[in-house]
């Protein structure tokens, strides 16, 4: 009598075929770490108004409370020349940056080894705004952007957090500019220019595009100076005193 196989000895085709075609996944290739993959940016600080600060403008708004009484002419005090208030005032980085058929990107840091405190795309091309601030020797970029009805709104949003602005230079239009946050391509430029605090050039040809060309950058020292809280302004520093290009920033909530 022929003997019986049973179920256990005999392998499904099922099992073997799901076995068969099962495959473990393969992760995909980790890309090859960069020079300045170890070089951290650093938060920038928030400043905020100290208690001596304060205290001033308190007494300045009490004072300027106080009603004016004319003196006789014989108690008169002769007139001094009296220097403005000084607003306030900062040291920061700017960078201006972008491949050269692309549109112009610009930085403001703390310092060269800080992330950026706000970084913006503009409308005009990158090699068109270099070449303007080469051969023009004062370039005026001005930043406005509108107040909404809402007012609490501009109480809580910092002027350099507006998302939108329009942007003109020397007094003509060029589109409107645009607040972003930075991409890890942007962290790449900076980090490869943690150790400029002020120059220009084109960086290596690994960051370039095969469409929109080399990416340039310029990078200069510029003066800070917070006007009020819908006021800023950049001056480009330029220690040599040569006569170089002078470029400043006007940030305006209107």
């Amino acid at each position: 009598m022929a003997k019986q196989m049973s179920a256990s000895d005999d392998p499904s085709p099922s099992t073997s075929a799901t076995s068969s075609n099962t495959s473990i996944p393969v992760a995909p290739p980790t890309p090859a770490p960069t020079p300045f993959d170890s070089i951290k940016l650093i938060q920038p600080s928030q400043r905020k108004n100290s208690k001596s600060t304060r205290l001033f403008r308190s007494v300045r708004s009490a004072f300027r409370s106080l009603p004016i009484v004319s003196s006789p002419a014989s108690c008169r005090m002769p007139n001094l020349p009296l220097r403005a208030m000084p607003s306030s005032r900062h040291s920061a980085i700017g960078t201006l940056f972008g491949h050269k058929r692309s549109h112009l990107s610009f930085s403001v840091q703390e310092h060269p080894r800080s992330t950026p405190l706000v970084l913006i795309s503009l409308s005009s091309n990158t090699s068109r705004f270099l070449q303007d601030l080469r051969s023009s020797p004062l370039l005026r970029l001005s930043l406005e952007c509108e107040k909404t009805p809402n007012v609490k709104h501009h109480s809580s949003v910092r002027l350099l957090e507006e998302p939108v602005w329009s942007a003109s230079i020397n007094g003509k239009g060029i589109g409107q500019a645009v607040r972003r946050e930075p991409t890890d391509h942007d962290v790449k430029v900076m980090q490869f220019l943690h150790a400029t605090s002020a120059g220009a050039g084109v960086l290596p040809s690994d960051m370039s595009d095969p469409v929109d060309g080399e990416l340039t950058y310029m990078r200069a020292h510029f003066d800070r100076v917070v006007g009020s809280k819908d006021s800023e302004t950049l001056y480009m520093s330029n220690p040599e005193g040569n006569g170089g290009p002078e470029l400043t920033i006007f940030f305006v909530r209107i």
